[in-house]
């Protein structure tokens, strides 16, 4: 097998391919096509956003669509998908249903969500899930558990894949890294109950979506670790360590960033057990930050103790800690507190 990625847009393609002269690829577009609520229309006047001008929203909407259509993937995974404005829901499910396309969407709190779509041409939809971790810096994820149909599936006569849609939270400051690591692991965490609930034997995974952290962040790592990798990458014969040679789009904040990723797992590739990836996930980042205040180990563990004089670090020392290396606001709620230590208490465990 060989990938192929184009980028039209702010949006990646990636594609699995043979060659020329064999079956047809099987294609996955993810898109952030930025709800009209949040597109701002003027510099000078934040306050004036794309959905108070219909024409702006159904217009640009109807552009997306074409290029969409014109793409034809079999896997169409978009986020920020305006759920709350029924005319715009009832636009993508009409223009896709009649291309051929099944449809999926699932919103968050806000009127904002994901919708992900599949051609009926490459796929059957076995079943699908909604995953809800609004707890969890309000956010959501779509599960689709798929059978290729023939032609693409004449190499086996019953090839299911998951493919799974999400936005994870944007990481305003670093006292955020520790819940995105959360979100992933819960995402992870639930395919893989998914899996053990219906009995099903290991097969293909795609976790599409912005991801909204680089191939720098700990989320990236994270996910290697979990045998993932990146089809930009495999597309590209980039490495880990080529996290500047690509970009995805321009965030908010006027930044050229590269945060939009198609992971691909391969059946057969070793995994580590998820919680001990998990595990290592979260206290890599807390050695990165104790490493970033310039701390040898002798001192991180003395930075941990605080004012305690035995051998053994207290509950509340740590999360004092956290709060000096920026993991934690000293002013965050004491739910939030609460939810870290549930969160150390498996990390640990």
């Amino acid at each position: 097998m060989k990938g192929r990625i184009s980028k039209i847009g702010s949006y990646a393609i990636s594609s699995s391919i043979r060659d020329q002269h064999q079956q047809p690829c099987i294609s996955c577009t993810t898109f952030n096509i930025l709800a009209p609520i949040y597109k701002r229309l003027s510099h000078k006047d934040q306050s004036l956003r794309e959905s108070d001008n219909r024409a702006y929203w159904l217009g640009r909407n109807h552009r997306i669509i074409d290029w969409l259509l014109y793409e034809r993937s079999s896997i169409i995974c978009l986020q920020e998908f305006w759920v709350g404005n029924e005319e715009l829901v009832n636009l993508y499910e009409k223009r896709l249903g009649d291309a051929g396309y099944l449809s999926y969407k699932l919103g968050r709190t806000n009127n904002r969500g994901l919708l992900t779509a599949v051609h009926k041409d490459y796929f059957r939809v076995v079943n699908s899930r909604d995953l809800l971790f609004n707890d969890c810096g309000d956010r959501v994820a779509q599960l689709l558990h798929v059978e290729l149909v023939p032609p693409y599936s004449q190499y086996d006569a019953h090839q299911e894949v998951l493919i799974v849609n999400t936005h994870l939270l944007f990481p305003h400051d670093s006292t955020l890294s520790i819940v995105r690591l959360q979100q992933v692991y819960k995402i992870l965490q639930y395919v893989e109950s998914y899996q053990k609930e219906v009995n099903l034997s290991p097969m293909p995974i795609i976790l599409c979506g912005d991801w909204n952290g680089s191939k720098r962040g700990h989320v990236y790592k994270f996910l290697r670790s979990q045998g993932f990798v990146s089809s930009y990458d495999t597309a590209h014969r980039y490495t880990d360590s080529d996290a500047h040679k690509w970009v995805s789009h321009r965030n908010h904040r006027g930044n050229i960033c590269a945060v939009d990723f198609i992971w691909l797992l391969n059946p057969n590739r070793y995994r580590k057990l998820l919680k001990t990836s998990w595990s290592e996930a979260v206290f890599g980042m807390f050695r990165y930050l104790l490493r970033r205040a310039s701390l040898t180990a002798e001192d991180a563990f003395a930075f941990l103790k605080t004012d305690n004089d035995g051998d053994h670090i207290t509950f509340m020392g740590f999360c004092e800690t956290l709060r000096q290396v920026t993991v934690m606001d000293s002013r965050q709620k004491r739910s939030k507190i609460c939810g870290l230590k549930l969160t150390l208490m498996e990390t640990v465990f």
